[in-house]
């Protein structure tokens, strides 16, 4: 009997990619994947190490994973990903009950891992950084849909941010080695390309001098099978106007793109470290709406030196552009970055006061939009399978400004069965917070 294999991912979705490769690596190499720890022979704990709360959460997923062993079933426990990257050595010194702690860029060789942890070695094994995971994958996402990551690393150096000492610096895949990545992914029936990095618009420059991704993306849109290309993760100084026109024009690239303003306030964007400033933010999102280009973005709120004035500034904001979504986060005082030394450091209960405010102030502007979709008729894919009752076929699917597990979802009615992974337009016929209602449109 073939050892089986179970694997939990967590954190981001390039670490959902990283987990995907390591799946075709383990069946090619003989293994039997499957969806239950518990039936599992060996069990992979893909982690984050971004914050604190997710190296936590990794920790505690491993032991758990780690209890099995109690059960007779499982016979090793192996930790991949961020957090033996960044803090291998500590993890596989303190955690007796993991039999292999691996860096991020190990994948290639975790059957030969696997193997070694089942003959009894207890190793480390740490990477310097500088090659990227990528090949062949087995989708853990909804067949129709699929990420790309078309690079690893950052060059921002956030005074925030632990990326870029975990990540390395930044460094792109090949155009060529991409488009046929995602030939091969539309071939088996992917309709919606999700590009995610770091950094998306600084995609290229590392390798071909320029910044590439507005090409990139044109040549995906030639793929056939692929109707929507997403893109996530851009940031705001290098929207320019090559990109913003290629994604108006370009009929398959989704008028929705996530930005990570982390703030709009100068002072507290230059001690982050961040090329914008609040002029030129404003500047590209008023360019975004003329052009019709929706956002979604993030912002940090209780950094260092963070007032109610500053927070009062995000909040104008936000009144002023009524992004459709968007996420807050209290700020993470992590140890090895730039930002953990300031001063002013702000008390914990206040940054969440910050970041209820904010909510508060972003659940009225979407709850105002979703409204004002009622009666609009939206492109939507449909994501699930459906229910039947009462002779009507119930749905979720998702329209543009959706990105999936991040955003709301529609709610949809039809008359007649649908095809999953399939476009059909939908009218909207209510809102419920961040979700829409709709029926298709005969």
């Amino acid at each position: 009997m073939s050892t089986k294999i179970g694997i939990v991912s967590l954190g981001c979705d390039k670490n959902r990619v990283d987990t995907e490769v390591m799946l075709a690596n383990l069946v090619k190499g003989g293994y039997e994947i499957v969806s239950d720890p518990q039936l599992a022979d060996v069990i992979i704990v893909n982690t984050c190490a971004f914050l604190e709360s997710a190296r936590k959460e990794a920790i505690q997923s491993a032991l758990e994973m780690a209890s099995y062993k109690k059960l007779g079933k499982c016979q090793k426990v192996i930790i991949t990903g961020c957090l033996g990257q960044k803090f291998g050595a500590e993890v596989f010194d303190e955690l007796h009950e993991v039999d292999a702690v691996v860096g991020t860029e190990n994948y290639d060789d975790i059957c030969d891992i696997v193997s070694s942890a089942l003959q009894g070695e207890r190793k480390l094994y740490q990477s310097c950084a500088e090659k990227i995971t990528f090949g062949s994958r087995i989708l853990t996402t909804a067949p129709h849909i699929a990420y790309l990551k078309i690079a690893d690393g950052c060059d921002n150096f956030c005074t925030y941010c632990l990326i870029p000492y975990i990540r390395g610096r930044f460094r792109s895949v090949e155009l060529e080695r991409l488009i046929e990545q995602a030939a091969e992914l539309a071939s088996k029936g992917v309709k919606e390309l999700i590009l995610v990095a770091q950094d998306v618009t600084r995609y290229g420059k590392d390798l071909y001098g320029d910044f590439k991704i507005a090409e990139l993306v044109h040549k995906l849109s030639l793929i056939e099978g692929i109707e929507w290309i997403r893109l996530l993760y851009c940031y705001p100084e290098l929207m320019d106007d090559k990109l913003i026109d290629e994604i108006v024009a370009n009929d398959k690239v989704v008028k929705y793109v996530d930005i990570p303003l982390q703030h709009v306030n100068d002072e507290i964007l230059r001690k982050m470290n961040r090329r914008s400033n609040g002029k030129s933010i404003r500047e590209l999102f008023d360019k975004l709406s003329d052009k019709g280009i929706q956002a979604r973005s993030t912002f940090i709120c209780g950094f260092p030196y963070e007032t109610k004035q500053t927070v009062k500034e995000i909040e104008d904001f936000l009144v002023q552009y009524k992004l459709r979504n968007v996420g807050f986060f209290a700020y993470s005082r992590e140890d090895g970055t730039a930002a953990a030394k300031f001063d002013c450091q702000v008390p914990s209960r206040t940054k969440e006061n910050y970041v209820k405010r904010l909510y508060k102030v972003q659940y009225k502007i979407a709850d105002k939009l979703n409204n004002n979709d009622i009666g609009k008729v939206y492109k939507c894919i449909i994501d699930e399978l459906p229910e039947f009752s009462d002779g009507k076929y119930f749905y979720v699917g998702r329209t543009y400004f959706m990105t999936p597990e991040i955003d709301g979802q529609v709610f949809i009615v039809s008359q007649k069965e649908l095809a999953v992974g399939g476009f059909y337009d939908v009218k909207i016929t209510g809102a419920v917070e961040y979700d829409l209602l709709g029926e298709v449109v005969e």
